[in-house]
């Protein structure tokens, strides 16, 4: 990953927030908040970046923190509590609704008090259930086993909601005094009184519908979240393995790029070394300057088109010196397009193909233009030369490697935004339009564009 932000360029720590796309373009909070989450070089989605650690601190994947700890988890206690009170109110504005029709009415503080003892004494229980479900699953391989641990727990679950249930005012009726009563409190006595028949008789009116009405359907909704995470994790890893796997292409493509120009750059230095010392002098500072363009540019797949076309302008001077006058080179390119975003290497294989299958097989002076412009938002990048054009004896300019990369690398970018095109022209010489979309970086080089400018200046018609 890298350590610096791709838009105001500053100094990111490991453990500094920051957001990434698929292809590693890394920029801080600041540049991410003015981006609406889209990276402005290659377009796919910026998420964040996780923080960098150390290998001792390297540790096994763990569960999110909201089911790590129940002292921790707040959104788990919150919920239980927002779930069981609003039931309790529910269920007590019911009954008082039931019995005020009937021959004995109770009162609403009566009834909201017997429904909080009820089912509020919940609270306090559902977030360990839920808990318990997810850190013990039930799967294929041990459902047996499990299910007589979750009944023996199911159990345990009952006897706490007895025992948080007897304590309430509201526990049993008392129908000798007429009143309700808790099972722990004589309220007539006014001193502790631990009365087990009724415990025993509470447990045993609750225990089938506390473990089938409340503890399973708890179990079966940690079940369903934690299925629904597992998937959704599965879902992460599997587009992440996919951009890995892209960006791992693109990288391959790109390789293969690197060493095709230097290998024909330096076959064109070999053939001036016996003819021609200071013109192959000249040809290997030039090789020098592309070599170190091409390093600074080590690991990027997205670059600016203005750095682009230094880079191709460079390689062309060498080609000059190979020429000399038989070569001649046009530039038409739009200003409104030096900032646009463009794979690394997209022009120099498309020139090298017109040099080598186009002016090279001229004997007058050969031209190479290269245009750029934008229409309905996409970017129309052309390269042109006047050599004798597609023959049925050059059937195979489309197939080599510098075409055949580019195409994969464009596909691989792009998908199906994209298209090159190789064709004749009426007035003889071959054609190479590639259309990509439009994408400008706000923060654009300033140095890069110069550079660009100076291109454009120096050879413009």
């Amino acid at each position: 990953m890298k350590s610096n932000c791709g838009g105001c360029g500053i100094i990111l720590p490991p453990d500094a927030e920051a957001y990434v796309c698929s292809y590693d373009c890394t920029f801080c909070l600041s540049c991410y908040s003015t981006k609406q989450g889209k990276c402005p070089d290659c377009g796919g989605e910026l998420v964040r970046r996780p923080r960098r650690v150390g290998k001792s601190e390297i540790r096994e994947p763990v569960d999110p923190a909201v089911f790590s700890n129940p002292l921790r988890s707040w959104q788990i206690w919150a919920v239980s509590f927002g779930v069981w009170t609003f039931i309790a109110f529910a269920g007590s504005l019911t009954i008082w609704q039931l019995y005020r029709t009937s021959d004995m009415p109770m009162r609403y503080g009566e009834t909201l008090g017997l429904e909080f003892s009820q089912i509020l004494t919940y609270i306090p229980l559902a977030p360990f259930a839920f808990l318990f479900a997810v850190r013990y699953p039930v799967t294929r391989q041990n459902w047996g086993r499990r299910s007589l641990l979750y009944l023996g727990v199911g159990i345990l679950f009952c006897v706490a909601h007895v025992a948080l249930r007897s304590a309430t005012p509201y526990a049993v009726y008392d129908a000798k005094h007429k009143l309700w009563t808790s099972l722990f409190w004589d309220p007539l006595a006014h001193k502790f009184a631990f009365r087990w028949p009724g415990i025993r008789r509470l447990l045993l009116y609750n225990i089938v519908d506390d473990i089938t009405g409340t503890f399973f359907p708890i179990v079966l909704v940690a079940h369903a979240i934690s299925y629904y995470r597992k998937f959704q994790s599965r879902e992460i890893r599997a587009t992440q393995l996919e951009a890995l796997l892209a960006k791992a292409h693109l990288q391959s493509l790109k390789s293969q790029l690197q060493p095709h120009f230097l290998f024909n750059t330096m076959h064109s230095v070999s053939a001036l070394m016996l003819t021609d010392i200071q013109a192959a002098d000249r040809m290997i500072t030039r090789l020098a300057d592309l070599l170190r363009m091409n390093l600074e540019s080590a690991g990027t797949q997205i670059t600016s088109l203005s750095k682009e076309l230094e880079f191709v302008n460079c390689y062309l001077e060498i080609e000059q010196v190979r020429f000399e006058e038989k070569l001649s080179i046009k530039w038409d390119v739009a200003p409104e397009t030096l900032d646009a975003q463009v794979p690394l290497l997209l022009l120099q294989p498309l020139v090298d193909n017109a040099v080598k299958h186009g002016i090279s097989r001229r004997t007058a002076e050969g031209e190479i233009r290269i245009c750029s412009y934008v229409n309905n938002g996409d970017l129309k990048l052309e390269v042109r030369d006047n050599g004798p054009g597609l023959t049925e004896s050059s059937h195979d300019r489309g197939c080599g490697l510098g075409l055949r990369v580019t195409r994969e690398r464009l596909e691989t970018l792009y998908g199906t935004n994209q298209s090159l095109i190789l064709s004749s022209l009426a007035e003889g010489g071959v054609s190479v339009l590639v259309t990509i979309p439009f994408r400008s970086n706000p923060g654009r080089d300033q140095t890069g564009n110069e550079s660009g400018a100076a291109v454009l200046q120096e050879h413009s018609i």
